[in-house]
């Protein structure tokens, strides 16, 4: 893992965008940034013991694989958590999917949702997009 990359702010929907930086390499691109982790929050719509759980944030769905170290929390559906991990590409016509190694649950915080919004547009304005000239 390449900690130098981003961690970009998004919203499961715009994973549908992102390319390949590379066929030799764990790196992807979006907005022209090369990134490898994606941090996005959202409620868990779906679920195993296994570790295999679908977050929905109103945008799309994406599939997350948790680590073995955040096994021990329990999860459930309904809860609106906060995930950073590496990104992988969706199969053709799959699920995009983040390999998380944080995730954080945001339930008890109502304002968490509004909030995340506002930062991922934030993110966007003042990173990923470019400024007019």
């Amino acid at each position: 893992m390449d900690y130098s990359l981003a961690a970009l702010k998004l919203f499961c929907g715009e994973l549908k965008d992102v390319r390949p930086a590379s066929a030799s390499s764990s790196a992807a691109t979006l907005f022209g940034i090369l990134f490898q982790r994606a941090w996005l929050q959202g409620v868990l719509v779906s679920g195993t013991d296994e570790g295999r759980f679908l977050l929905d944030d109103g945008s799309d769905v994406v599939e997350l694989l948790l680590s073995a170290e955040s096994q021990p929390q329990q999860w459930k559906i309904g809860m609106y958590v906060m995930v950073v991990g590496p990104y992988v590409a969706a199969p053709s016509g799959g699920l995009s999917t983040i390999r998380v190694h944080k995730i954080v649950d945001l339930s008890q915080h109502p304002d968490r949702e509004a909030m995340w919004h506002l930062e991922v547009m934030e993110a966007h304005k003042l990173f990923y997009l470019p400024s007019p000239q």
